[in-house]
C-alpha cells in the first residue's frame, strides 16, 4: 500500500544536500503532496503495516520524517490518504524503510 502526505515543515540540511545518491532531498519542498511505499520488506510482520505510516492519524496531527542517508534532513507532514493500490508518480515518490 502508499499513503500520500503533505509536507509540512523540512530542515534547510535537505537542500544542502550534494550528494549524487541522495540529490533527490533538494527537491523536497514545504505544501508538496508525496507518496510512500510500504513494501513487503518493510513490514512488520505482527501488524503488516510500515512504521510510520500515520495508520492512526486523522485530521490535523503532525507527524515526523527523517531522510535515510542524512538524519540532519528532517521535518513533519500530515497523511491525506492510504492507497490500497500504488499509483506513486515517479517524482515525489519515497518507500519506508
Amino acid at each position: 500500500y502508499c499513503v500520500e502526505f503533505r509536507t509540512e515543515s523540512l530542515s534547510q540540511h535537505c537542500a544542502l544536500e550534494t550528494r549524487p545518491h541522495a540529490r533527490w532531498m533538494q527537491y523536497l519542498r514545504e505544501g508538496h503532496t508525496v507518496c510512500v511505499a510500504c513494501q513487503p520488506l518493510a513490514m512488520s510482520p505482527a501488524t503488516l503495516r510500515c512504521s510510520g505510516d500515520g495508520h492512526n492519524a486523522h485530521g490535523d496531527k503532525i507527524l515526523h520524517w527523517e531522510a535515510i542517508g542524512n538524519s540532519q534532513c528532517q521535518g513533519t507532514w500530515k497523511k491525506i490518504r492510504q492507497l490500497d493500490h500504488c499509483s506513486c508518480p515517479l517524482v515525489h515518490s519515497f518507500i519506508f524503510t
